[in-house]
């Protein structure tokens, strides 16, 4: 299968993204299980998220294609 060059703003939104994605996983742990006892602040700053939206609508993606995640997969192979 042939290896897709990413525009800069695919780029930019699987970067937006991944940085969302890592932000979501250190705030809850690695188990997944969240942090003890009520969360006073929001699990995601605003900024990080405006930053996913702003750089996957100006990519024109919605972030749930089937081809954003095969970009993801190829931008940060399992390993």
């Amino acid at each position: 299968m042939p290896t897709a060059v990413l525009t800069d703003r695919e780029r930019t939104a699987v970067q937006a993204y991944l940085r969302l994605l890592h932000t979501v996983r250190a705030a809850f742990g690695d188990d997944g299980r969240g942090p003890a006892g009520p969360v006073a602040l929001p699990v995601v700053p605003p900024s990080v998220l405006a930053e996913a939206e702003a750089a996957l609508e100006g990519a024109g993606l919605a972030g749930n294609e089937e081809e954003f995640f095969r970009m993801v997969r190829d931008w940060q192979p399992a390993g």
